[in-house]
């Protein structure tokens, strides 16, 4: 019980020191860089983004492309970006109620 008294007292006395140097010393804020400047703005483009519609799907200018080679270039020795999928990693199709 004494130890740990001894413990809180000092804690307090340390902290009290801390403070006080806080407290004493002259802190001065300076800015280290100039401010940034704005970046320019957006360049035009050519074409203009699609419409949206509410509800409808989201616009995409231009299309998106398949993940996988199309058959002309596949005749031509291009691989897919993915192998196909492991035989334990397919299911059955979902049959219907």
């Amino acid at each position: 019980m004494l130890l740990a008294g001894a413990m809180v007292a000092a804690g307090l006395a340390i902290s009290g020191l801390a403070l006080v140097q806080l407290r004493a010393s002259h802190s001065e804020v300076a800015q280290a860089t100039q401010p940034l400047r704005a970046p320019p703005g957006p360049t035009p483009q050519d074409s203009a983004p699609a419409e949206s519609t509410p509800g409808g799907a989201r616009p995409t200018t231009p299309a998106p492309e398949p993940a996988h080679p199309d058959v002309q270039a596949q005749k031509e020795g291009a691989k897919p970006a993915l192998p196909p999928a492991p035989p334990e990693k397919m299911a059955p199709p979902i049959e219907q109620k």
